[in-house]
């Protein structure tokens, strides 16, 4: 089980390499928000044939543009991160240890998960 976690404070692109290791296999396509628009993200998805699906920052002067249904998915998972945030202890971090912090992130997917099954009619 990995054990990294960058602190709250970290911009995004420096913990791209902790969630997408080579070990997995190349997505399909890669959608983020600006905060990983940086060239070494973009070699990185172009070197595995994958579709890079990141809106360019302001200052870029090579532009590219977006496919806006894919990018319109992302909401998805951001809606799922919103919900584990709920969770007061994932959003403020307050366990002192990662393993700790990782195994209530465990839990409060699983709680997430179990609501599917709960007959609400």
């Amino acid at each position: 089980m990995r054990t990294d976690v960058t602190p709250g404070q970290t911009s995004d692109h420096k913990g791209f390499d902790l969630v997408m290791g080579d070990d997995l296999p190349a997505p399909g396509a890669l959608l983020a928000d600006k905060g990983y628009d940086v060239d070494r993200i973009r070699d990185w998805a172009e070197a595995r044939d994958t579709i890079p699906v990141i809106p360019m920052r302001r200052h870029r002067k090579a532009r590219a543009g977006v496919d806006r249904t894919l990018y319109a998915l992302r909401n998805l998972v951001e809606r799922c991160f919103g919900r584990l945030k709920n969770s007061r202890r994932v959003a403020t971090r307050y366990d002192k240890t990662v393993e700790s912090f990782l195994g209530f992130v465990d839990v409060a997917c699983i709680r997430l998960w179990t609501r599917r099954f709960v007959n609400t009619a």
